[in-house]
């Protein structure tokens, strides 16, 4: 029996942040992968190796986790002011879809690198030695993000000192500007906080009444106190993904918070929308040790987070959720704010289960409705192969 053979597509595998993607640009796809659609759906999940029944993703470059199981599309920009159009595509695992409902904060930092070196940037906003900044339009949530990008000698500049907890080496530190965070496409109808309270009392039949924030900044977020759930914020990966009582108590705690949050309108649509929202948990500072080893003093953070992604516990922290946890402990009456001490600020610096992680961001209240300007944090990223792709040429 005859069988098509594969066909190789131009990729390339990098990191970004505390998170792994198979970059592509748009042109390089095959044609009916060019546009939105099953063919371009059926295609990054050949490529990634889902959907996997046995978690693992053998049979593609995902690494079977929330992190490692994500791809990139980029194109030149068509809007003006902007360099790069950028979609991120959340594969699930072991179920045959792509989440295309938010952004990869993480991998974010790798865009701006990748569409220089791509030539998707045009060469006189590169300087030959300093700092390229790239304006990135973000196409699945409709927001602009600014990267500060190192150049050397006319190259992206990856090698580096900057450290970031979750992350094994140093790298080059590119800063990050996400403009104008909070959501308007989704429910409330453009308001941070859809249903216009800072902390509601999110009811969850049979799992309990939770007082939770709710907000849309970075990517929708259900935040809760810890404590509520039974847990401190000192946990790491085991204490929760070992659990299976727990994950689907939490997967209920976000379809139930999706419906509040008008994401969705029947409770059966959270199934096909996994990568949003998310649900982080919130707890004041204490002493832990790090997944790393690194032991982590109170003193060292302004709060404790922990966040779940795909449904399980993140091992660091998503670069989307720490917008909205920056955005969120910038204004007074928040959860998150509350478990920071409930001072006004525009930085703060949360623990999670890799370490300790910085995020600025300021808030201000305009005709009653809070705003939030930009939302900066650091992180690095590298190229770690490029080449080709292959995958079998029936397989989308």
């Amino acid at each position: 029996m005859a069988h098509v053979a594969q066909i190789k597509i131009p990729a390339t595998y990098m990191r970004g942040g505390t998170s792994k993607g198979v970059f592509f640009s748009l042109k390089d796809l095959p044609d009916v992968a060019q546009v939105p659609g099953a063919a371009r759906d059926a295609l990054l999940l050949r490529v990634i190796g889902s959907p996997d029944p046995y978690d693992k993703q053998i049979d593609g470059m995902g690494g079977a986790t929330s992190s490692t199981s994500k791809t990139v599309i980029l194109a030149k920009s068509s809007r003006q002011d902007h360099d790069v159009d950028y979609l991120f595509g959340q594969v699930s695992i072991d179920k045959p879809f792509v989440d295309w409902s938010g952004n990869c904060g993480n991998l974010s930092a790798a865009v701006g690198s990748f569409a220089i070196s791509a030539g998707l940037v045009d060469p006189a906003r590169v300087p030959r030695t300093g700092v390229a900044v790239v304006r990135i339009w973000q196409a699945n949530i409709g927001k602009t993000i600014i990267a500060h990008v190192p150049i050397t000698d006319g190259a992206v500049q990856e090698t580096g000192d900057f450290e970031l907890d979750g992350v094994t080496f140093p790298a080059a530190e590119v800063q990050l500007e996400f403009m104008d965070p909070a959501a308007e496409e989704e429910g409330g109808g453009g308001s941070m906080f859809p249903t216009g309270n800072l902390i509601d009392d999110l009811e969850v039949p049979g799992v309990g009444t939770f007082k939770a924030t709710l907000i849309n900044a970075g990517i929708p977020t259900i935040f809760i106190n810890a404590q509520d759930l039974g847990y401190t914020g000192t946990e790491l990966q085991g204490a929760i993904n070992s659990d299976p009582k727990a994950l689907a108590m939490f997967e209920t705690v976000r379809a139930y918070g999706a419906l509040r949050m008008g994401l969705i309108k029947h409770l059966d649509e959270a199934a096909q929308r996994q990568h949003t929202p998310k649900v982080a948990f919130v707890a004041r500072p204490a002493d832990y040790v790090a997944s790393s080893g690194k032991a982590i003093k109170a003193g060292d953070v302004d709060l404790l987070v922990r966040a779940l992604s795909m449904g399980k516990l993140h091992h660091a922290m998503m670069g989307t959720a720490a917008v909205a946890i920056g955005t969120a402990a910038a204004i007074s009456g928040t959860l998150v704010n509350l478990a920071a001490g409930g001072v006004e600020r525009n930085a703060v610096r949360f623990g999670h289960p890799s370490g300790t992680l910085r995020v600025g961001a300021e808030a201000s209240q305009v005709d009653g409705e809070w705003v939030v300007k930009k939302a900066i944090m650091s992180r690095s990223a590298r190229v770690l192969m490029e080449g080709y792709v292959r995958v079998p040429g029936d397989a989308f």
